[in-house]
C-alpha cells in the first residue's frame, strides 16, 4: 500500500475501530502507532498490526495454531519482513470487499494468547476451538 493514499471509507474506519476496541479489552493491551499505523501491544510486544486507508484494510496477527488454514484463504499471505516464518499472517481487503470480522477477531485472540505472557493468557476463558 502506498504512502498517504487518503482516509479510509467509513465502513473500513468502523472495522478498524471495532478491532482496536476488541484488542484493548485484553489484559494490559495498549494501542501504539509505530510507522503511523495502529498496533495493539501487550507489555510492549505487538500482537496485531493494522492499516486502514482509501486503498483498503490490512490486518496482521501471529497465528501459531491456525496459520496453515489461514494461508489457504485468498486474502491471506505470510507477513513480510520475515515475520511470516514466525507464524505471522497478513489479510488484505480492498474497499468494498467483505471483511470476515468474526474470523479476524478469532485471529486477534489467538495472536494475543501467543504473544502475551502466559500468566496473562491464563486469565482468559478457554478458546472456543480448544
Amino acid at each position: 500500500m502506498s504512502q498517504d493514499p487518503g482516509p479510509p471509507p467509513p465502513a473500513i474506519a468502523a472495522t478498524l475501530a471495532r478491532f482496536i476496541e476488541a484488542g484493548l479489552a485484553y489484559p494490559e493491551a495498549t494501542l501504539d502507532h509505530p510507522w503511523g499505523h495502529p498496533s495493539l501491544k501487550v507489555r510492549g510486544k505487538g500482537f496485531a498490526f493494522m492499516y486502514a486507508s482509501a486503498e483498503g484494510f490490512s490486518f496482521s496477527a501471529k497465528l501459531p495454531d491456525s496459520s496453515g488454514d489461514a494461508l489457504m484463504l485468498p486474502f491471506a499471505q505470510p507477513t513480510g519482513y520475515g515475520l511470516g516464518r514466525a507464524g505471522w499472517i497478513t489479510a488484505r481487503f480492498a474497499p468494498g470487499e467483505g471483511i470476515p470480522e468474526d474470523l479476524l477477531l478469532d485471529w486477534l485472540d489467538e495472536s494475543y494468547r501467543a504473544v502475551a505472557p502466559k500468566k496473562l493468557s491464563k486469565t482468559l476463558p478457554p478458546r472456543a476451538d480448544a
